[in-house]
């Protein structure tokens, strides 16, 4: 097979990069990064309670922003960080082909998983992790006095979007 037939990885050093910035592209800088209060916008339009941000360091998550260029390539793996406001909620949502891995920074979150009728919750708080396994609903309520931040790494470089219960108003929300 030839060079040119084998499938380019996003950690492959470009031919036209020399070592320093193929490196320097590897990096993600709190400096040059920003909240974005729009990537789940569509949610607190619906409900304020959904308010929350991600910033995102490793591709772009499940939020869908294919936008966001200022990213390290995704290979097999994403992650950012997420600020939920004190009372605020990540909505019930499932993913179907990835784990989804939340590690709390600061704050305290409860955290409901749900899966063929059973439920479990667990408080998780500062370096706290918890890794939900794909197929299961997972919902995050920071019931903390504070912002809460988390980081948030799901387990492929473009996982599909999430999806919500189908009893969820979310689920009739389009992006």
């Amino acid at each position: 097979m030839a060079d040119a037939d084998i499938e380019r990885k996003s950690w492959d050093q470009p031919a036209e990069a020399s070592f320093a910035q193929w490196m320097e592209s590897r990096v993600a800088r709190l400096e040059t990064r920003r909240y974005d209060w729009d990537a789940l916008k569509f949610q607190a339009d619906y409900d304020p309670k959904y308010r929350r941000a991600q910033m995102r360091y490793v591709g772009t998550g499940g939020t869908g922003v294919a936008k966001d260029v200022n990213t390290v390539p995704a290979g097999g793996f994403t992650f950012s960080t997420m600020v939920i406001p004190a009372g605020n909620i990540g909505p019930s949502h499932i993913h179907m082909d990835v784990e989804e891995i939340f590690f709390v920074l600061r704050g305290k979150m409860k955290v409901i998983c749900e899966k063929d009728g059973e439920t479990w919750e667990s408080v998780i708080g500062e370096r706290d992790l918890i890794s939900v396994p794909p197929g299961v609903y997972r919902t995050e309520v920071n019931i903390g006095e504070e912002d809460a931040l988390m980081c948030v790494m799901l387990g492929a470089a473009k996982p599909i979007t999430p999806t919500y219960p189908p009893d969820s108003p979310l689920a009739k929300l389009k992006r």
